[in-house]
């Protein structure tokens, strides 16, 4: 068994590679130029995909950057470079530009690609660690991954060059973003099986519980009567609401605790003495992805909001449950 000494060394090597590792995203951010606008042009430029490329742990690198663009809007491929040069080429129209991920800028397999890949006249862009290398001296525009040593005592393990390159790859592919005018609604079309893609698709209004749902009084309502629409309609408020249907507050279980604490005794009081009266509300239309923001982007968070009209009309609730699972 190691002693607490030697664990103690364990996570500060650990904490020190972390540190290392953010310095070279730091040092990276303050390199990025005219070169990433370049890049950026060149692809916007042209109507096909990008084909992003590189060798053994620079390859698991181009895979992620793939998946990042595909995701953002811009359709791209992976090419494996040892096996582009037996029929995979084929995935090339002409002009499709080509990212090489390196992090020495010396593999074999990459330079034999680039005179394959002017005959596509395909623009490179390379996001390399060494800017002085074979590689760098063939490309059209050069993103700088150089980092000034790896995470790990030996300085050996591709760490911080690995994070740097997929950095810069998502940089690119953000830059992209702003250059398409990318949307949330897009990036909903783009990812329709998962949260993500659920919350940016789908309305409050589908989502929502109205009508005998939801539990809602009038202002004047004792405590009582409150308590009993809430117990026989659990969802975690009730919508306290004027005779013509505009929302005078909401009241949360947390409402009702605090009416208990404040208050020796109970029995005169009416539900608009407990309610929040300016509550957080969310209109029908908006996205479960605003609603989300509205709960979660706060001090103190919320599970369940009211849903209003643009009137003032109350129409129900939506809960932080609906959200994530769809209305039970």
């Amino acid at each position: 068994m190691s002693s607490p000494a030697v664990k103690q060394e364990w996570l500060a090597r650990a904490r020190a590679a972390v540190a290392i590792e953010a310095a070279s995203l730091r040092r990276a951010a303050e390199r990025l130029d005219g070169e990433l606008i370049r890049a950026v042009d060149l692809i916007v430029a042209h109507p096909g995909k990008v084909v992003v490329t590189g060798m053994g742990k620079s390859g698991h690198i181009a895979r992620t950057v793939v998946a990042t663009l595909c995701s953002t809007g811009t359709a791209s491929v992976f090419l494996h470079p040892a096996e582009a040069v037996h029929g995979d080429l084929g995935i090339y129209q002409p002009g499709d530009p080509t990212v090489l991920i390196s992090r020495h800028g010396s593999s074999g397999e990459l330079l034999a690609l680039v005179p394959l890949l002017r005959e596509f006249r395909s623009p490179l862009i390379g996001i390399l660690g060494h800017a002085a290398s074979p590689l760098a001296a063939q490309l059209d525009v050069l993103l700088d991954a150089s980092v000034e040593r790896e995470a790990d005592p030996h300085n050996l393990a591709p760490t911080a060059s690995a994070v740097t390159a997929l950095a810069l790859g998502h940089a690119l592919a953000i830059a992209l973003m702003c250059a398409r005018n990318f949307t949330p609604a897009e990036f909903g079309r783009f990812h329709p099986g998962g949260q993500i893609g659920r919350n940016l698709r789908l309305s409050v209004r589908e989502a929502m519980h109205g009508g005998d749902e939801v539990a809602t009084v009038p202002p004047d309502a004792s405590l009582k009567e409150v308590i009993i629409a809430m117990t026989r309609r659990p969802m975690g408020g009730a919508c306290v609401v004027e005779p013509d249907g505009t929302l005078a507050g909401f009241l949360t279980d947390g409402d009702l605790r605090r009416a208990l604490t404040n208050h020796d005794d109970i029995r005169g009081l009416r539900a608009a003495d407990a309610m929040t009266r300016t509550p957080v509300t969310i209109g029908p239309d908006a996205t479960l992805a605003d609603a989300l923001e509205l709960m979660e982007r706060r001090p103190s968070q919320i599970s369940v909001l009211p849903v209003v009209e643009e009137t003032g009309r109350a129409l129900g609730l939506v809960r932080l449950h609906d959200i994530f699972l769809g209305p039970q």
